[in-house]
């Protein structure tokens, strides 16, 4: 297998789990924060109703001051209608972009997906025609090299024994055979 398409393959791997990685952080900071701001405006509400309460005892008990009690509770009423519609307002907002975001990841994951099936098909490809190219090889080059090689040293051993020459040494025919393999 070819190292650089192995080292392209791993890189672009390790860029996309990176990618999926950073992603989730930022699904769940968002998650994070909108579950704060949630509390803090239950708090505050929480904090609220008394203020609203006590306000509502003293206007009772006050009559000079009822008017302007009243007029200071309705307000706060106004006050606290517009800052939860403000907070509801911010709350749609953030689940349209946890959503936007949701549907961000989908498309960097499919997308990923997508490259890492490219990149699949390139490197069986590639070991395919690597294989295919070193059977050739083996059929056309290196089987009739090995039949040459052994037709020249059966003409050569014939001519050693016709024209009289000297007998192999052990030494030298094991060196002729290992040379061979």
């Amino acid at each position: 297998m070819d190292p650089t398409l192995l080292n392209v393959m791993t890189a672009a791997v390790v860029v996309a789990a990176v990618a999926i990685v950073i992603q989730t952080v930022l699904l769940f900071a968002m998650y994070m924060a909108s579950r704060a701001m949630k509390n803090q405006v239950a708090e505050m509400k929480a904090k609220m109703e008394p203020l609203v309460e006590k306000a509502e005892a003293l206007i009772v008990k006050i009559d000079p001051l009822t008017d302007t009690g009243r007029r200071l509770l309705e307000d706060s009423r106004k006050y606290i209608g517009e800052l939860s519609n403000r907070t509801t307002e911010l709350m749609d907002l953030s689940r349209t972009q946890l959503v936007r975001v949701d549907e961000l990841m989908g498309e960097a994951t499919s997308r990923t997906r997508a490259q890492m099936d490219r990149i699949e098909m390139v490197l069986d490809d590639t070991v395919n025609r690597f294989q295919e190219t070193t059977t050739l090889l083996q059929t056309g080059v290196l089987a009739p090299l090995k039949q040459l090689n052994a037709l020249t040293i059966g003409v050569r051993t014939a001519l050693a024994s016709l024209l009289g020459g000297r007998r192999a040494t052990v030494e030298q025919a094991t060196h002729d055979e290992e040379m061979f393999i």
